[in-house]
């Protein structure tokens, strides 16, 4: 390149650096303007949050999700409560199993469990009379729990939505199905986006269940196990199925409202809600049995379709008849054989049962039995494999201290470590004293016996899988 050429860019390259400070010398010398000091006051703001000793999460600092609410009946406590739970309920082809549903929350639970708790409904159809109606029946049905602040009903308009139309069909599913399902997406998000600073826990159900009694009590008593651990959860599951009984901390929720809200369209709330405990470090699911909530639902609230989804795991409030139980099987640790008469969780454990070993149930009372169920195992394993079921007659002392029956009548035998009879009183009409189970066959593998459950003719059935 010509020598004259470097010149000419070197000269170039001076006057436009000159121009550069000449335009910025009162920066220089001034120092930093109002704009210059709001940026600077911000950055620095942003780095005490980000070094600060709470994260965001606990300072419950988010972007604000805006949602307008409109507030239909009753009005939230400024008291925070232990639980908040939260159902959606949208207007059915088929059906209509709110009200139930509120009456079931309400009854199952004590004085001082309501008192603890506020359940927020949220009407989540945007049919103005259908809402109009079922808000009235709402607030004629349950006056005494809105005005106490335990029952508060919303609605949150449709130009709040984003688009319900035209998403994304991820799954193959029909439009109207992903419409659906990424509408209740939107439904949970509000709803625990509202939800969020109402307890410190939040239990999500759906608006087609019925309650386990004194359901709140076993959720107390659960959380403080898992609390006592001390290990990261973000979910706890008090039923099997699908967004029925899950709970949250309160905490989480402004993150789990907008988990929703941004996924809307990707995938099933059910199937979200895993993604979300998987992201919140907790590996594996934590589900309780019994089960505190069952679906009574007949028909979808999707076009009306027929549903018999049921959980095996609820236990309304069983209760079997006051009795003793004995067995000559060897017991695991304290999982003794009354365990698996009595309502609840606990299980009968023992070791590798032999031929002739019996577990006996004697009645207070002698009763008329009209069904018996009894199940074995625990995830495929530890099944009582050859066992018959007895009833019994006329209690007797036997020489190891232990009470018994005179006389035993077969009623049939375990398959896959499961026993279910019903309508028994057709055929054994006469009041009985014993049940026994007796093992007819020895086996190398432990023994749980899960559950026995029996139903007389002033009794509710027994438990059906």
């Amino acid at each position: 390149m010509p020598r004259y050429a470097k010149k000419n860019i070197l000269a170039l390259l001076l006057f436009l650096g000159g121009l550069y400070f000449f335009i910025h010398s009162n920066f220089l010398i001034s120092g930093p303007t109002r704009s210059d000091k709001l940026i600077a006051n911000e950055l620095t703001w942003q780095t005490e949050r980000l070094v600060g000793k709470e994260s965001w999460v606990e300072q419950g600092d988010y972007l604000p999700l805006n949602v307008s609410y409109q507030l239909l009946a009753g009005a939230p406590s400024t008291q925070q409560r232990y639980l908040s739970v939260g159902l959606a309920s949208v207007k059915r082809k088929k059906g209509s199993y709110l009200i139930a549903t509120l009456q079931s929350l309400f009854s199952q639970s004590s004085p001082e469990e309501r008192s603890s708790m506020v359940v927020v409904v949220l009407l989540a159809d945007f049919d103005d009379s259908w809402r109009v109606t079922t808000a009235s029946e709402i607030k004629t049905t349950f006056a005494s729990e809105l005005e106490q602040g335990q029952l508060v009903v919303l609605h949150v308009p449709q130009d709040v939505y984003p688009p319900l139309k035209d998403l994304k069909r991820n799954y193959n599913d029909s439009p109207d199905r992903v419409s659906f399902r990424s509408k209740q997406n939107l439904d949970y998000s509000f709803l625990v986006h509202y939800s969020a600073s109402l307890g410190r826990y939040y239990l999500q159900i759906e608006d087609d269940v019925f309650s386990a009694k004194n359901f709140l009590s076993t959720i107390r008593r659960r959380v403080e196990e898992q609390e006592a651990k001390k290990t990261t959860w973000a979910m706890l599951e008090f039923s099997a199925l699908g967004y029925i009984g899950k709970l949250y901390k309160s905490a989480h929720l402004p993150l789990l409202a907008r988990f929703l809200f941004l996924f809307y369209q990707e995938m099933p709330c059910d199937w979200l809600m895993s993604r979300f405990r998987d992201l919140m470090t907790q590996k594996e699911p934590i589900h309780f049995k019994p089960s505190l909530f069952q679906h009574m639902g007949t028909f979808s609230s999707f076009q009306g379709t027929h549903n018999k989804l049921k959980d095996k795991d609820f236990e309304e409030q069983y209760t079997n008849p006051s009795a003793e139980v004995y067995s000559d099987m060897s017991t695991y640790k304290k999982q003794f054989p009354k365990l698996a008469w009595d309502a609840g969780e606990g299980f009968f454990w023992g070791r590798s049962p032999e031929e002739g070993n019996y577990l006996t149930v004697v009645f207070t009372d002698p009763t008329v039995v009209t069904g018996i169920f009894v199940e074995t195992g625990s995830g495929g394993k530890d099944l009582l494999e050859s066992a018959q079921v007895e009833i019994g007659h006329e209690v007797i002392n036997t020489e190891k201290e232990e009470k018994s029956c005179k006389e035993f009548q077969t009623v049939g035998t375990l398959k896959h470590g499961r026993f279910e009879i019903q309508e028994m009183d057709k055929k054994y009409s006469s009041a009985s004293s014993c049940l026994r189970i007796q093992v007819t066959a020895g086996q190398k593998e432990w023994l749980i016996l899960k559950k026995i459950r029996i139903s007389t003719k002033l009794s509710t059935p027994p438990h059906q899988a």
